[in-house]
């Protein structure tokens, strides 16, 4: 049995014992890449390691540790009624505000990863005051990102055009941008039908049907709606809960001040493309410095399970990188000589990989696999491109990519495990689905 095969079927074990055991999988890919990596493949530490994402610890413990000073001190408290106040009390409509702030994030220059971690700390305290499905405001986060991910403008955009004209094959940005914007809008729809969106739209109705009675019973609007601003609390069975009249919605110079520090940290990353996780906990540690007594369990409350879980997965993948074995697949799968074959299995191997590893990295492997199949004249290099794109980049809700890691971090008062477990079957299903229906509308078709 090849070592490449070997390593395939220890990731597999992984998951299996992760799954029945309740094993921290971080830890168990820590395992299985000092055992593949070490007996196996015969890498010393210093390849073993060299996989282990330091950026992505970084982002993660980061993030986490400053929006647990945000929580700590009300900020995001204060952010959730801005919101709400912001669409005049429908909760149906910040979902999609947060599909659109991260879609012109990244459509603007943003690099997906920077785009989420800003927003979906945001956006998940809100889910989890209103009691929205925390899976469904994840997905509209990373949908969204991905979604204007490959404008003209935007990093993914200018690498895989990049790579088409350096590869010297047929191009169309314009073409690029919309299939991933469309896949995504369906997609970021469906969920948001399947995952109680529509509930939110009765839980507007009752707020109206109760401002209405009040005023017929000479009772209050605030008395019905909490505060006569349309800021009705929607809870899961489409209720309308008054609010706390408590200083949530007001400023104080700790909330001030990290108001300040979140703004900063959108600067830092977008117009000086700083790193976010070195800035984020630059603007922590100042922050705690000076309000130590808000900030005192902050600490505490980073993601250290995610932390583990990711950066013991993504480790275990820079084995595989190390060994040859995603190129093993590539190759393998570039040889059938079937080009819609070969066009279809490309685009799953780019989901399935990406699901655990870089997008870009995968981009960039992938779509010079395709050139000899594409320089037949048999596949539209324009579909192909566009497909394998998509296929990449769709899966990164994925527990296992930055983005996932990131939602599954950034949720507050969650089960961690039952919320991985959802992303995880999530992410199975994008992996499972999307790459097809991409290939019947991109490729079969035979665009460029």
């Amino acid at each position: 049995m090849s070592a490449e095969l070997i390593s395939i079927l220890v990731l597999v074990v992984v998951f299996v014992i992760a799954t029945t055991r309740s094993i921290n999988m971080g830890a168990l890919a820590f395992a299985a890449a000092f055992g593949v990596g070490g007996l196996v493949a015969d890498l010393d530490a210093d390849k073993i390691f060299a996989g282990f994402p330091g950026d992505l610890f970084v982002v993660l413990v980061g993030v986490t540790y400053l929006f647990a000073i945000a929580r700590a001190n009300g900020t995001t408290d204060w952010l959730v009624h801005a919101s709400i106040r912001l669409v005049r009390g429908r909760v149906v409509l910040i979902p999609w505000v947060m599909f659109v702030l991260t879609g012109a994030l990244t459509a603007i220059g943003a690099v997906s990863p920077a785009a989420v971690a800003i927003v979906a700390p945001i956006a998940l305290s809100f889910a989890a005051r209103y009691s929205i499905s925390p899976l469904l405001m994840g997905a509209m986060v990373v949908h969204g990102a991905q979604g204007g991910g490959f404008s003209p403008i935007s990093i993914y955009g200018s690498i895989v055009n990049g790579i088409v004209e350096r590869e010297g094959l047929p191009g169309s940005e314009i073409a690029l941008f919309l299939a991933s914007l469309v896949v995504n809008l369906v997609i970021a729809a469906i969920v948001f039908v399947l995952f109680g969106g529509l509930k939110l739209s009765r839980a507007e109705t009752i707020d109206r049907d109760r401002r209405k009675a009040a005023a017929v019973t000479g009772g209050s609007a605030e008395e019905a709606t909490g505060g006569g601003t349309g800021d009705g609390e929607a809870g899961g069975d489409g209720d309308v809960v008054t609010l706390d009249a408590d200083d949530d919605a007001r400023l104080n110079p700790a909330r001030i001040a990290t108001l300040a520090a979140l703004v900063a940290l959108v600067v830092a990353v977008l117009v000086f493309d700083l790193d976010a996780g070195l800035t984020s906990i630059t603007l922590a540690v100042l922050l705690s410095t000076v309000w130590a007594e808000d900030s005192r369990n902050a600490v505490s409350q980073i993601a250290w399970p995610t932390v583990l879980l990711i950066c013991g997965v993504l480790t275990y993948v820079g084995v595989l990188d190390e060994m040859g074995t995603i190129d093993w697949a590539g190759e393998g799968v570039s040889d059938i000589g079937v080009p819609l074959l070969s066009a279809v299995l490309l685009c799953y191997i780019g989901a399935l990989v990406s699901a655990f590893a870089s997008s870009v990295g995968i981009m960039g492997a992938l779509i010079p696999l395709a050139v000899p199949f594409l320089a037949q004249g048999e596949i539209g290099a324009i579909g192909m491109v566009a497909a394998l794109a998509v296929s990449a980049t769709v899966v990164d809700v994925s527990p296992f990519s930055t983005n996932g890691a990131l939602v599954l971090a950034a949720a507050p008062g969650v089960d961690r495990e039952r919320f991985f477990r959802q992303l995880m079957m999530y992410g199975g299903i994008v992996v499972a689905v999307v790459p097809a229906v991409v290939w019947l509308a991109l490729v079969v078709p035979d665009w460029g």
